[in-house]
């Protein structure tokens, strides 16, 4: 904790927060530990101390991650060494959890936020049909399903960034579906974002972040997977890719019941809700 003051420092101690949590805290919890006017000159030199010279960011406050890149810096722990700090975080159930108390939600909130996303999807696909980006599922198992509705998401929701020309089709910041010889860890070398993203092999999932595998799910919970994503978004404080960023914030305010505050709502995403709630309110 070099270039802190011994106040700070012994504060910090006493939280038992140690060079890897720190990264993690947000205005939030600098206001948990700093309290009081008389510190807030305290809280704006440690926040700017914290993320200074980075390239992304962790959470600005608890309304939820923002709309910038996602790339490591040299002055930001990564993501992957907090998970070595952490492993528990390894475990979905774990994150899922951490998401519930990161937005002060009761212990309803899991079995609320799957059932909200069970109702968003299935409206979902009728817009998809109604903006010609979907077909009708006949003929489609539940796999299918899911990767034709990730696909379609960034289409109906769209960010004005286009994706990395590596990238490809925006969706595969979210999800990317390997063929029967690509190697899982040679494509996430390749890959040109360090945010999340679900792999799917064909008979499981697998969660990863940069360029490293953190778990796998079974392909049945695919239909979850974009939840497990946001849950990782909290969780470790990242902002969410430019290219997706309008989704991601669709889905934080309509399913995970975030709201952005009005200073920090893009043209993009207001369009796209005006868009969405003129379609369901039909």
């Amino acid at each position: 904790m070099d270039g802190l003051n011994d106040v700070t420092v012994s504060v910090l101690n006493a939280a038992n927060i140690d060079e890897v949590l720190i990264h993690t805290l947000s205005r939030d919890d600098l206001r948990d530990l700093f309290p009081g006017p008389e510190n807030f000159l305290r809280r704006k030199q440690l926040w700017a101390h914290l993320h200074k010279e980075e390239d992304y960011s962790t959470l600005p406050d608890k309304a939820g991650p923002g709309e910038a890149g996602t790339r490591s810096s040299p002055k930001q722990t990564p993501p992957t060494k907090i998970l070595e700090a952490y492993p528990c975080f390894k475990e979905l159930h774990n994150v899922m959890d951490e998401l519930q108390r990161i937005l002060d939600k009761n212990n309803k909130f899991i079995t609320e936020v799957k059932a909200r996303w069970e109702d968003f999807c299935s409206v979902v696909q009728f817009y998809g049909l109604w903006k010609k980006v979907l077909k009708p599922p006949m003929n489609q198992n539940r796999v299918e399903y899911n990767i034709a509705l990730f696909r379609a998401l960034p289409t109906l929701f769209p960010s004005p960034t286009a994706p990395p020309k590596k990238l490809g089709h925006a969706s595969e910041a979210l999800l990317h579906v390997l063929q029967p010889a690509e190697d899982p860890a040679i494509y996430l070398q390749r890959r040109s974002l360090f945010s999340p993203v679900l792999l799917f092999d064909g008979s499981h999932c697998i969660m990863a972040i940069g360029t490293t595998p953190i778990t796998t799910f079974a392909k049945e919970d695919l239909c979850q997977g974009l939840l497990y994503l946001m849950a990782y978004y909290y969780t470790l404080h990242l902002t969410y890719p430019k290219c997706v960023a309008t989704l991601l914030s669709v889905i934080q305010t309509e399913v995970l019941k975030d709201s952005i505050h009005e200073r920090d709502t893009t043209s993009s995403y207001k369009k796209a809700m005006a868009e969405w709630k003129a379609f369901i309110q039909e």
